[in-house]
């Protein structure tokens, strides 16, 4: 089965259910704000939360329901971030500003994180090896 490629790469496991509740730039956003923290989700989210100033108070109501799925920790992501932002566009330079890391670690996470096809192989038809060579 061959899926579609999409214009953003796919989440990892632990920015999945961020992803599916905020979206891409909201994502990207809440990781920016608290990547790296402990961050708790309130059952009942105030307007004046820190997380809804950031994302609205709807989707801050929308991650109450996957909390469960959340760790307690926002993960940092900084590879998959890397990647997001050049699929919108961004010179290596400004995502490594963006980061805090080096460009050289910036290419290696984007050189990583490229989908390579199968070299193709032709076909070669040799001819038979003898069974007991001439000695």
């Amino acid at each position: 089965m061959i899926t579609p490629e999409l214009p953003y790469p796919r989440p990892t496991a632990q920015v999945e259910p961020y992803f599916e509740v905020l979206g891409l730039n909201d994502t990207l956003r809440f990781i920016e704000a608290f990547g790296g923290t402990e961050i708790y989700i309130a059952k009942n989210p105030r307007t004046r939360s820190s997380v809804a100033a950031l994302v609205g108070y709807d989707k801050a109501n929308a991650l109450t329901s996957i909390s469960h799925r959340l760790q307690s920790r926002v993960p940092l992501a900084k590879k998959w971030r890397a990647r997001a932002y050049k699929s919108q566009g961004w010179a290596t330079v400004e995502i490594a500003r963006k980061l805090g890391a080096t460009d050289v670690a910036v290419r290696n996470w984007l050189r990583a994180g490229e989908v390579h096809e199968p070299a193709k192989r032709e076909s070669i038809t040799l001819p038979p090896l003898p069974l007991f060579p001439d000695l």
